[in-house]
């Protein structure tokens, strides 16, 4: 999904996306990278990305997995459950508020 408007820089948190990538499942980073460019057409650095898991990880909102593998997969927790839903609620009060201040109303014609 590419952006059509790139001059307007990325408007978007990498604790945000990490969060809605584990709300679907445990995923170990580069495979979280993936997922996130697919959903958001965010390119993520991993420095950027190993940044975000550990300020997560020390609020509690995900925690590592047990794993034989060499990459090491994390989970959200109930905390990080609980801010995902509270920052997407309040996304959606502002693209609301954006749509309607624009004129833009979604699905319609």
């Amino acid at each position: 999904m590419a952006r059509k408007t790139k001059e307007l820089g990325r408007f978007t948190d990498v604790a945000l996306l990490v969060l809605i990538s584990l709300a679907e499942g445990q995923k170990h980073g580069y495979r979280m990278i993936h997922d996130i460019e697919e959903f958001s057409g965010t390119a993520l650095e991993p420095g950027t990305l190993y940044g975000a898991l550990m300020r997560l990880e020390g609020r509690g909102w995900i925690e590592p997995v047990e794993s034989s593998e060499r990459r090491k997969p994390y989970r959200i927790t109930e905390g990080g459950r609980d801010a995902l839903r509270e920052q997407l609620a309040a996304l959606r009060r502002i693209e609301q508020t954006g749509a309607k201040r624009t004129g833009l109303a979604w699905g319609l014609s």
